[in-house]
């Protein structure tokens, strides 16, 4: 019991920093290109309790720390009006990508403080640490591959509706209102591991190059 206290404890910061920054970089980048919606909602912000979600924030983390499995979760997502984009089809892919760049961006600083735990090693906070970037590379990880996935409305889908011509975005973006079904019925079955596996490993192998 005392050890998943403390794994919870340790894994706090780093999973509530993954989906606050996430969420807040869209509501950032969609008030650059024109959209005030998040930032008239009081969502342009890194506290926590602004973004937090009951099931997907707390519920979901804590129960993948303790039974294991797929570590991820969301915030309740940012309201953006794509209609009040400048370019609503072409900003829209800039909107889409500032959530997982901004998990990119995580990862490669919880890696480097690994690297900063190695360098000066011996320190009563090393093993905490070494601990939360552990968990922070992996959260930051599995967000920005699972969001990358080309089904709207992840991130994924939405920059894909901004590549794809106007009749195939239009096409693919009717999907959306099913589109988090879809994802948990991949969740339930093996297929969701079996696509973001190879993708984590990608990104992982990509962590280590860079560092």
């Amino acid at each position: 019991m005392d050890n998943l206290i403390q794994t919870i404890a340790i894994a706090a910061i780093p999973i509530l920093f993954a989906i606050t920054l996430h969420e807040a970089a869209h509501g950032y980048v969609a008030r650059h290109f024109g959209d005030m919606t998040a930032y008239q909602a009081g969502r342009i912000s890194l506290n926590p309790l602004r973004h937090i979600d009951p099931v997907g924030t707390i519920l979901l983390p804590l129960l993948t720390l303790v039974l294991g499995g797929i570590l991820f979760g969301w915030a309740k997502p940012v309201p953006v009006n794509f209609g009040a984009l400048r370019h609503p089809k072409k900003d829209m892919l800039w909107v889409a990508i500032a959530g997982p760049a901004s998990n990119l961006m995580m990862a490669l600083l919880w890696a480097l403080m690994i690297k900063l735990v190695w360098l000066f090693p011996g320190s009563y906070f090393s093993e905490p640490l070494l601990e939360m970037a552990q968990i922070g590379i992996k959260i930051n990880v599995i967000l920005l591959v699972l969001n990358l996935l080309p089904l709207p409305p992840l991130d994924g889908g939405r920059v894909a509706v901004s590549l794809l011509p106007h009749r195939q975005a239009y096409q693919l973006s009717r999907i959306e209102p099913y589109g988090l079904f879809i994802l948990i019925g991949l969740a339930i079955t093996p297929v969701l591991g079996w696509i973001i596996t190879p993708l984590f490993g990608a990104v992982m192998n990509l962590i280590n190059f860079i560092l």
